[in-house]
């Protein structure tokens, strides 16, 4: 049965109460919150361990940090098992843990893995909501994998989009995509990659790639790209002149210049760390975000540990509100 945790318990959220807690604005809300806090230096990632464990293709890391203005402590345990998706799991195995920051107890344990998720597409609907046109009305996903999914539902909510367009390099996995989309009511099309970038105003790549699937020379005048796959070294999803070409925004510079998709516009001295603009700041108000109808503007969404955490802790707070969750004493 479902209590509240007493002092000295901790509180377990699994990963099917997580889905009944914490639904797109709610995700949305605290990741633009600790977007703003990052930029205003009120919140901290600490630097990430990830590392392949020599075992199942496996990568296992931690991403943590402290959220001064939130008061949330804590740190991600996870990584990408890539045999996951023929034992019916997903690829993407996590779990958050919470601290109470005035000691330094352990308040919570949170499945971590829809959160993921749902986190990752808050960050790509923030920079949808702060930089893209207002008259955007074609939706472009490169990648149609389970993420993908997830982008697309809070995609559509920032923007009157009118059609979805779509490519992904294994094309039997479209269809699941556009039944997502015909789930919300929006004509859906597989393009090629050429074409995808011809007719979108809102492009979101969220695939696994080492190399290039979109180039500079696709891209119209006044796109929003929402970069979400790459963060690890040697990821790419997009031509490093085109991140040249567009006004760079990212949720944390440091990792997007050493694991996102800039890292290689960076190698190729194409770019420099102060042409990125935290979004955050943006959303604070500290700095601006589009300039110019036919700008275009790219988000390098790279994840960082404070997404989990606050996503998390927003979790724990909407438990506390309707008794979900399990309190247990260690």
């Amino acid at each position: 049965m479902s209590t509240a945790p007493t002092d000295g318990q901790i509180l377990l959220l699994s990963e099917e109460d997580c889905q009944k807690l914490v639904g797109r604005s709610d995700a949305f809300t605290a990741v633009e919150n600790v977007f703003a806090a990052m930029a205003r230096d009120d919140a901290y990632n600490f630097p990430v361990i990830r590392e392949a464990i020599g075992y199942a293709n496996a990568l296992y890391g931690f991403k943590s940090g402290f959220d001064k203005a939130g008061l949330t402590l804590g740190l991600k345990s996870g990584g990408y098992w890539p045999g996951n998706a023929q034992k019916g799991l997903t690829n993407h195995q996590s779990t958050v843990f919470l601290f109470d920051p005035d000691t330094g107890r352990l308040k919570a344990l949170v499945g971590g893995n829809y959160l993921t998720a749902v986190r990752t597409a808050a960050s790509s609907s923030v920079s949808i909501a702060h930089l893209a046109r207002k008259d955007a009305r074609v939706l472009g996903m490169v990648g149609a994998g389970h993420q993908a999914q997830f982008q697309l539902r809070a995609a559509v909510e920032q923007r009157d989009f009118e059609k979805i367009v779509c490519w992904n390099p294994h094309p039997d996995m479209i269809p699941a995509l556009g039944k997502v989309a015909e789930d919300i009511g929006l004509p859906f099309e597989a393009v090629s990659q050429e074409e995808l970038g011809a007719q979108s105003d809102v492009i979101i790549t969220i695939t696994s790639a080492f190399e290039p699937l979109l180039m500079r020379d696709w891209i119209k005048p006044g796109t929003h790209v929402a970069c979400m796959g790459t963060d690890t070294k040697g990821k790419q999803e997009v031509d490093p002149a085109l991140v040249a070409a567009a006004r760079v925004f990212t949720d944390e510079v440091a990792q997007s210049i050493t694991i996102g998709e800039t890292q290689h516009a960076i190698a190729a001295d194409l770019i420099a760390a102060g042409d990125i603009t935290p979004i955050g700041a943006v959303i604070d108000g500290a700095a601006s975000g589009r300039t110019s109808d036919d700008q275009i503007t790219l988000f390098d969404g790279t994840g960082v540990g404070l997404q989990d955490l606050a996503v998390a802790q927003a979790a724990v707070d909407l438990a506390a509100k309707t008794g979900v969750g399990t309190a247990v004493t260690l």
